[in-house]
């Protein structure tokens, strides 16, 4: 199960995933922070990934598709406090290139 949470603050949304995102969670979190984003206009994106106990390759397709929406937009992201096995997930794929990846929360 994952929870997202919002906050918004000076037109910056932080997006929070807690819990699993995996396959059988992805498409609707892909489809909550969609939404997210057209109820909160923002400049820039930060997704929170401090909460998560688990990520699978599905998770690397939602950061994707979210960095995707923000650079079709206009609107910055970044990965805020990814927990010790997704950065090697994204190392792997190559992702800390073409993303802003923050330690920490």
């Amino acid at each position: 199960m994952l929870d997202i949470t919002q906050t918004e603050v000076d037109r910056t949304l932080t997006v929070r995933y807690t819990g699993e995102l995996d396959q059988h969670t992805a498409r609707q979190t892909i489809e909550r922070s969609e939404d997210l984003l057209v109820l909160y206009p923002c400049d820039s994106l930060v997704l929170d990934l401090s909460g998560l106990t688990f990520m699978d390759s599905s998770g690397l397709a939602v950061v994707l598709h979210l960095h995707r929406t923000c650079a079709r937009c206009g609107c910055d992201f970044r990965v805020r406090g990814t927990p010790p096995q997704p950065p090697r997930v994204f190392d792997a794929a190559g992702l800390p290139q073409g993303i802003v990846f923050e330690r920490g929360e």
